[in-house]
């Protein structure tokens, strides 16, 4: 029997506990209990630990240690406890996000067992430093831990094609965590030559195809791409057209409209710099250099407002009656990262 013990510190299934100065039986012995610490409340455990759940004492480091002020060791140091196949539970490797939550980055392979009781650990010291929100990034390789994650309280935030990651609140009240990203961001746009007429084409797939509609190049904004460059990259990839970016004419919001996304589209105008069309072959059905006032004159054109509304400020544009919003770079105070403000540069100069 253990005597004149201070503070005896070890890493149980899901929680960390100290036990008081009490008694230490044979651990042999079937009926024999230890009274443990968790947060300034006392619990009663058997000394083979049934409630484990699988776990059993492998050994028990004792640290004789007259104050808590002169503990030094961290918590997860402190491994005591194992699974049957005799590995040591560990702390998953994790960093401090900016919001006082912990990010997990998933790296080496794992057994599904042993991420579960690392995973319980994990939380269990993480609710004891007071963190809030913990970010599991799954690689897709490590895909077959993912039910266990959920089976533990985790869900899904979201995905990309290599990862997904998972989330999960460890106080008990409503969850502060920011959602997915809201919205997907298009561009379309509208180049005119000094004949006054627009780049035009008509798609092979969509809603349009096979309608005769000619419309204005359109396209996503790819990850990481400015809105100013995707506008350039989809008038050449579409139509082989050189161009340079002038203007923000004008963007619509509407919702659920990918995926229950919200949906982000700019009108954006743009300079030629070549004239001879050279159609993507994948997706557009025919392009060329239409008068502007014949694009205009489409019944579809007349009939949808939207499109109304983008003809009509395009020709306010060719009229020089009508100031867009031009990027310019800056920098923020909050990241070193070059980024670009969308503004009305003509009146903020005069």
């Amino acid at each position: 029997m253990f005597r004149s013990l201070s503070f005896l510190c070890f890493k149980t299934r899901n929680l960390y506990v100290s036990a008081k100065q009490s008694f230490f039986g044979s651990s042999s012995s079937s009926s024999t209990c230890c009274i443990f610490q968790k947060r300034h409340h006392f619990i009663s455990l058997p000394s083979r630990l049934a409630v484990s759940k699988g776990f059993k004492v492998r050994s028990v480091s004792l640290f004789y240690i007259r104050s808590m002020s002169n503990f030094a060791s961290p918590l997860s140091d402190m491994v005591t406890l194992s699974a049957d196949s005799g590995d040591a539970v560990e702390i998953l490797n994790a960093v401090d996000d900016r919001y006082g939550g912990i990010i997990v980055d998933i790296k080496a392979p794992m057994d599904v067992s042993a991420f579960v009781f690392s995973l319980r650990a994990s939380i269990s010291k993480w609710r004891q430093q007071g963190k809030e929100g913990v970010w599991i990034k799954l690689p897709i390789e490590h895909s077959n831990l993912v039910q266990a994650a959920v089976q533990e309280g985790f869900w899904y935030h979201h995905a990309e094609p290599n990862y997904l990651m998972l989330v999960y609140w460890i106080p008990d009240t409503v969850h502060t965590l920011p959602v997915n990203a809201t919205h997907r961001v298009g561009v379309g746009g509208f180049v005119m030559n000094d004949r006054k007429e627009v780049l035009v084409v008509q798609e092979k797939s969509g809603i349009l195809q096979g309608t005769g509609i000619w419309k204005f190049p359109t396209g996503v904004v790819d990850q990481g791409e400015d809105i100013f460059a995707g506008a350039v990259r989809e008038v050449k990839e579409e139509t082989g057209i050189d161009t340079e970016f002038a203007e923000v004419l004008a963007f619509r919001q509407s919702h659920r409209s990918f995926f229950e996304k919200s949906d982000l589209f700019f009108i954006c105008m743009l300079h030629p710099l070549s004239f001879d069309i050279k159609k993507q072959e994948s997706e557009i059905e025919a392009a060329q250099w239409m008068p502007i006032d014949e694009f205009a004159a489409q019944p579809f054109v007349e009939k949808h407002e939207l499109l109304k509304y983008m003809v009509d400020i395009c020709l306010a544009k060719a009229r020089d009656g009508y100031t867009g919003f031009s990027p310019v770079s800056i920098k923020s105070g909050f990241s070193e990262n070059e980024s670009y403000l969308y503004l009305n540069n003509k009146d903020l100069n005069h």
